[in-house]
This record gives C-alpha cells, structure tokens and sequence, in this order.
C-alpha cells in the first residue's frame, strides 16, 4: 500500500483511530453499548453456574480448606489438615477462598468470582483496544473474547485460568498505556506485578507474555533509550517482588510446619515451578508426571480435533487483520500506538500459540484460554484498520478475505459435530459469502448498506463460535479436563459420554465408552476414570466409588464415568460418594485428623467435599509425589489420626493406586494396607478401616 494511503489515517503525533475515524459517537451510545456488552457476557457466564455443583473438584475441595483454615488457605492445601497442596500456587484459589468465607462454601461463592473475572476481562481488553483504535473497535474486541467457546467454559469454572487470563489482559492494558506520550512511570511497573500475580495463579504460563510485552515497550515508547531500559529493568523488579514473596515465604518456612508441596519431588516449590510446572511441560520429562506422550505436536495443533473448537475460530482472521494492519502503519512513527497495540496481540498470539503447539509435556485443550485476548485485540484493532482504510481496494480484500477463511474454518469445525445444529454450517458460510461480496464493493454502497454488510460480516464470523458458546453455557461440566462446545467436541471423553480418541495425549482412544458398575466398558485400553453424577443445589450428589475397566474388562463400584443430566467428566472425573459411604467417613469424625485417606487428589477431594471434613490425598494429584512416606503413614495411623483407607486408583492405574507396579509411596501404602488390614465394602467401595488390624 502506498503513501497516500496513509494520510487519511495517520495525522503527525495522533493514532489512526482518532486522526482519521468518523465522527466520534455521542457518549451515552458508547456507554449504552459497552453496558449491554458487559451485561450480555454476564448473563452468558452467570447463566445457570451453579448447575455445575464443584465443577472441578480438585480445586473445589482446596477452597473448602481454604475456608476452613487459614492455613491451608495461604499455602493452598487439599485439605485443612494440611498434608498436601494443590500442583499450582495459589492465587487463584485465594480469589475464590475470600468469596468462600464471605458467602458461606457453596457452588455459587466458588464460581461466581470466575464469572465476574470474565466480565472483568472484557472490560479491561474493550479498554485497551478503545484507547487505541476507537470504541466500535473495542466493542468488537470485548464480543469476540466473551463469545470464544473456551473463554465462555473458563470463566464459568474453577480451574486458575480464569484469574490468569484477566491479569494478563489487565498487563497489556498497563503496557499500551505505558508507552504513551504522557504515560506516568509507574505504568510499565503495575504491568511487571499483574504479570507476577498471573505467576501466582498459573505460574510459568503467564511469562509466555513476555517477549511481545518487552519489544513493544523498547519499541514504541515515548522516552530515550536509557529510560526505556531503566523502566524495563523497574518493570521486571516489580515482576520478581510480586511472583517471589511468595516463593520466598514457602522456602523459608520450615518445611515440618507446612503442608507438602505437590507435584514436587523434593517438597520444593522452586521445583514445581521450574520443572513440574515450567521446563517439563515443554520437553515431555516431568518427574512425577504421569509421562504423556503427544501425538499431535505441530502447527495444526490448535486446528486439531482436540483444540479447534476451543479457539481456532478467528486465528486466521487475527492473523490476517494483523499483518495487514502492520503493513498499513509500516511508515507510522515509531511510537505510533495503534501498530505498537498490533505487535503487542500479535506478540502474544504468535509466543503463546507457538508453546502450546509444540510443547511435549501436559497440554489440555482449555489452556488455550489464554489466547483469547491476543486474538480479540488483534480482530479487533486489524478489522479497525482495514475499514477506515477501504478507500484502497486492497484493504477490502483483506477484510473480505478474514471473513471467507473464517467461514471456511467454521465449515470445517462445525463439521466435526455434524450431528449438531447441522444447517448452521452451510448457514454461516452462504451469509459470509453475501458479506464478502459486500464489503469488496461497500465503497460504492449507500451508508445504511455499508453498515449493514458490516454487521452481517460480524454475524458471520460470530456466529459458529457464539453456537459453541451458548452450548458451552447450557451444559453442565465436571472433571479436570472439560471441553467447551456440544457433545462429541473437543478432548476426548470431555462430553459425557463416549470419547471421541482425539490426540494430544498419551490415551489416544481412551475414555471412549462409559464404565457403569456392574456392566462392561466399552473401547479403549485404559482403565475408567472416577465416578461422575448430576445432582440438584449446589453440589452434585450421586452413587458411586471409582470405575475400574481395561478394554472389555467387568467395572467395579457403583460409578459412571457419563452421568445422566449431561454432566460432562473428562479423565480425571468427579468422585462421587454414596450416602452409606459418607454416613461410615463421618461417624467420629473429630477424633481424627484425616476421615480418610486415598490415592490421588481427586478421588479425595470427592470425599472431602462429600463429608466435610479432611481427606488425606496419598501422592497428591498424579499419586506420584512422595507425600506422605510409609513410614509417615505408618506413624499416622499408629496416632490413630487417619480412620479409613479408601482403595483408589489415579488414571486407571498407570501411576499409584492399587493396580500399580512399582515402588512408589503411594502403592507401597497401598500395598501395605492391604496386608495389615481387613477390607469391607460398602456401597461398592473397598474401605479399609485403619483403627482395626487384621488379627
């Protein structure tokens, strides 16, 4: 594009969208606009939440702890009595302890916070795209971020992502605003502390940020070079403060007065943030991981059966936006504002994506939440851009052509559920086309046609991941691994249901069929994961211990791993006891310090959250960490501080549990449990009762 193209939309010293956009719109539009936006994606994220009773029950039972003690709740503990920790920092879950304690331990006071952190969001990326591309541009922004399938799954669960991507997007706003002309100091700083705090809710995923942050800053700042520097260098001392007091705080603590530090070896949080949670998720080698093999590593990851209806939607349309916007401010100055804002979503896009594309080690489908601004802002400012510019032919055919490939992956991804709303597909792409031609002559349109071809092309590209994201919000979830969309998409056995046998981990078709006592599983060569059931209030209730099947293999316990009420379990289900169960872990409850004990944090959590009150997670989340010893345990019991001993399996056994091989702690308890002690069952759950030795 030419010089002359330019002038229309960049004036000496301005950004493109107040130099060259229309009229600016009175302020109570914009206001009324931004307000229903907002409420829209409030009424999308608070629909019904608490239909989903502890949705992932993992981190349910932290904030049960966190509520009960404080304690549990400054180290984020699986329980009150502190034995292990959740495999995460917690400054997610310390959003949701607060609410916790505020309201009273519900479904409600643990989901909502995740709600409003979505709303938040929103708000926050409409901020930082208004700034620079205009309030239309904003809006655009904020309604592809609220309407992304993943997005509308996070923000309506419990798992950290949700405070992650809410800090991230609350970081970019601070570095946009940092590099203008006027920008006070302490800009770029505030955006180093919401970048520490994102370490604190996910840790080492929230640096992938980093490099897009630092080039737009030295790039595009308005200051000399030695300031730039010296406020890079303030900005990542505020990062180390904010991320590490609490590093510090958990070294130094003595370590026989905390709860173990799980998904550590060493009982070291450093290691969990360096290897567990850092390096090994890109190279494959988590010691105490449960060693996933990917079979889908590559580019086409995020497109992937696994991913692609999580996020993939608009991609390619924010890539697209986004170079051609490049190109159009390629002779801006050097701290034009709006390509700085193009680099910085792009930057974080390209990183982000790049990472969880390639990366060896555990990767689930829902992390690429944390893509959803960088595409938003991208669409958003990138589509700007391209309509201020459509005197140029050329800028039309870069928004027609976003809209005819969007449509094309809609065609593609909507395919994959063809049984679902199954004239949507040819619907999106036949309006797209309408579109498309429109926007190649909208120049020569009356203004109510060109604002008309503009809000059919937006219907279009919306379209199919609004779908996902209304099917999103009316299905129930559960588990650790949940799946945005209808049934049938995304990871699988993420549905309820039989699994698809998608890729991206080592199970390849497992999970597919359904585990029901009493009755055989269908395919697949891994065992059952545990017990999930719908129930009504604020948690769900239901039958059950652990389903146990390998191929064609008989289950055993009263458990499903497809619950009626579409609630959605992935490997890693819900544990959901039977009244008799939670009747024999409560009787006496207070002269112990743990109800019960078993292997693995989510078959313990479903126990804790059941009965209340604290149950020991053997090996924390995978079962593998070396937390507590035999002999540690040995001397529990001998204390009479633990009543039961609930026989459990962690991923159908692969690692710990009572159908392991091997020499970890958690099945040397197994094991020796079994020898000292008589087993009864219950309700189709084998307990053993560790007050009582076998004579």
């Amino acid at each position: 594009m030419t010089s002359t193209l330019l002038e229309p939309v960049l004036a000496p010293g301005e950004p493109a969208a107040r130099s060259a956009g229309p009229v600016r719109p009175r302020r109570w539009p914009r206001r009324a606009s931004l307000a229903a936006l907002l409420a829209v994606t409030a009424v999308l994220y608070l629909w019904d939440l608490g239909a989903s009773g502890w949705a992932n029950q993992f981190y349910a039972a932290a904030v049960q702890a966190g509520s009960q003690s404080w304690k549990a709740m400054l180290f984020g503990s699986s329980d009150a009595a502190n034995a292990i920790t959740v495999d995460k920092t917690p400054g997610a879950l310390w959003v949701m302890d607060i609410s916790a304690r505020l309201f009273g331990f519900n479904a409600w006071s643990l989901l909502v916070p995740q709600a409003l952190e979505g709303v938040a969001a929103v708000a926050v990326l409409y901020a930082a795209v208004r700034r620079v591309s205009g309030h239309w541009a904003g809006m655009l922004a904020g309604a592809v971020l609220a309407l992304t399938p993943v997005a509308a799954l996070m923000f309506r669960y419990d798992n950290p992502d949700s405070l992650l991507v809410l800090l991230l997007t609350a970081a970019a706003y601070c570095v946009l605003r940092s590099i203008e002309k006027s920008a006070a100091a302490w800009w770029l700083p505030l955006a180093g502390v919401f970048v520490g705090l994102g370490f604190l809710a996910k840790m080492m995923q929230a640096f992938l940020v980093l490099p897009a942050f630092v080039v737009v800053y030295l790039l595009a700042a308005h200051r000399p070079w030695r300031q730039r520097l010296l406020q890079s260098v303030a900005a990542v001392l505020a990062m180390v403060v904010s991320a590490g007091w609490y590093l510090a705080l958990v070294a130094l603590w003595p370590a026989g007065s905390r709860p173990y530090i799980g998904g550590s070896q060493d009982n070291s949080v450093l290691e969990l943030a360096l290897g567990y949670n850092g390096v090994g998720r890109l190279t494959g080698n988590e010691t105490g991981g449960l060693g996933n093999t990917n079979f889908d590593v590559g580019w086409n990851r995020l497109f992937g059966s696994d991913m692609g209806g999580q996020i993939a939607w608009l991609i390619p349309a924010a890539l697209i936006l986004g170079v051609a916007g490049l190109w159009v401010t390629r002779r801006a100055p050097r701290t034009d504002r709006v390509r700085a804002a193009l680099l910085l979503w792009l930057g974080w896009l390209v990183v982000t994506g790049a990472v969880l594309s390639f990366a060896d080690g555990i990767v689930h489908p829902y992390y690429t939440v944390a893509l959803a601004p960088a595409i938003a802002g991208a669409v958003g400012i990138g589509a700007a851009l391209m309509w201020r510019s459509r005197a140029d032919i050329r800028s039309r055919v870069v928004l027609a052509g976003a809209l005819a490939v969007t449509a094309a992956l809609a065609w593609v991804l909507l395919r994959r559920t063809s049984d679902w709303l199954p004239w949507l597909a040819p619907a999106v792409v036949g309006v797209a086309v309408v579109a498309a031609v429109l926007l190649i002559v909208v120049d020569r349109l009356p203004k109510a046609f060109a604002t008309g071809a503009v809000l059919l092309a937006v219907i279009a590209g919306l379209a199919a991941p609004t779908a996902y994201s209304i099917a999103t919000a009316a299905t129930t979830h559960s588990g650790a691994i949940p799946s945005a969309g209808p049934a049938g998409a995304g990871f699988p056995g993420g549905h309820g249901g039989p699994g698809r046998g998608g890729a991206n981990s080592a199970w390849g078709k497992a999970n597919s069929g359904t585990a029901t006592g009493g009755g055989t599983a269908a395919s697949g060569n891994t065992t059952g994961a545990s017990a999930n059931s719908s129930g009504t209030g604020g948690a769900p209730t239901g039958t059950g211990a652990t389903a146990t099947s390998t191929g064609s293999a008989t289950s055993t316990g009263s458990a499903t791993n497809s619950a009626p009420g579409g609630m959605r379990g992935g490997m890693f289900g819900n544990t959901d006891p039977s009244a008799k169960v939670v009747t024999a872990l409560k009787a006496n409850a207070a002269d112990y310090t743990w109800v019960a004990a078993t292997i693995g944090s989510d078959n313990a959590a479903g126990y804790q959250l059941a009965t209340g009150d604290p149950v020991m997670a053997i090996g924390g989340y995978n079962g593998t960490d070396p937390a507590p010893t035999l002999a540690q345990f040995e001397t529990y019991v001998a204390q009479h501080k633990i009543h039961y001993f609930i026989d459990a399996s962690v991923m159908g056994g692969m690692r710990g549990g009572s159908s392991s091989s091997g020499t970890e702690p958690s099945t040397e308890i197994s094991n020796w449990v079994k020898a000292h002690f008589t087993a009864q069952t219950i309700d189709g759950a084998t307990v053993y009762d560790l007050t009582a030795p076998a004579s």
